[in-house]
């Protein structure tokens, strides 16, 4: 597999070395920035082509646009960016309209995926047993510029899909009381965490926890690497969820999106 890693931070490193160790090719890294010796460009033209795939850990700011350009060039995308989801009607546009794959998350680890299917089936579970409120908290590493995290938005959408009496979130500190209706999403910013988020369902007389921690990021990068895999031979906007579930399914409720 011929592979273009689009943002070459820190993620993009490590994916770099992993595809590398793994026996795919990476002939193109691009940054606009970056003055590291793997970065071959500033920008993806045709002259890189032939690639089978694309993975963009880019910035917010720009990623939209570079869908723009996969699409022209009939390149299926990995995006890891986030921060863009506003825009998510225009890239499904791009993605009809050029007929190429593009599979889009906030969190490529594994482990995280299925700690989201995990909170989907407690969500459902827990809809029947209105002693319990919930509540979300994550934690992260000093430098993270979303807040929320594009994961801990996830968490958040799950809850109120699978919860009655969750229909709105809060984010951030609160000087007042909870409603019932309210979803509380709450953050702590300090040193070098790569990424700790907890769903917290709570009553009277008990708690219960769930977590994710991630140890570094090379277990986003394996995801990533899994991501592009799977979304190589096909077409349609896809997320992790549909990757999920075409292997815990069987691949019977595979959809695009």
């Amino acid at each position: 597999m011929r592979i273009g890693i689009i943002g070459y931070g820190k993620m993009g490193a490590i994916i770099r070395e992993k595809a590398l160790k793994r026996g795919y090719q990476v002939p193109v890294v691009i940054d606009r920035k970056s003055t590291a010796g793997e970065v071959t460009g500033r920008e993806l033209t045709p002259k890189d082509l032939p690639l089978d795939v694309v993975l963009d850990f880019s910035e917010p700011k720009s990623v939209v646009d570079n869908i723009a350009g996969y699409g022209e060039m009939k390149l299926t995308a990995v995006i890891g960016t986030t921060g863009w989801y506003h825009e998510m009607e225009r890239v499904a546009a791009v993605v009809a309209e050029r007929g190429i794959g593009l599979i889009w998350s906030s969190n490529y680890s594994l482990g995280a995926n299925l700690f989201f299917h995990l909170v989907k089936l407690a969500g459902r579970a827990m809809n029947r047993f209105p002693q319990y409120d919930v509540m979300v908290h994550e934690y992260h590493h000093r430098h993270k510029v979303d807040c929320p995290s594009g994961t801990e938005q996830v968490l958040g959408q799950i809850l109120m899909d699978t919860l009655d009496r969750k229909g709105s979130a809060v984010t951030g500190p609160l000087d007042r009381p909870l409603q019932d209706f309210e979803l509380h999403i709450s953050s702590t910013r300090g040193g070098s965490i790569p990424g700790t988020h907890q769903v917290i369902f709570d009553s009277d007389v008990d708690t219960i926890l769930l977590e994710h921690s991630a140890r570094d990021r090379s277990g986003f990068a394996e995801g990533a690497l899994a991501a592009a895999e799977w979304v190589r031979e096909r077409k349609g906007l896809f997320t992790m969820a549909d990757m999920m579930q075409s292997i815990i399914g069987g691949g019977e409720d595979e959809k695009s999106v």
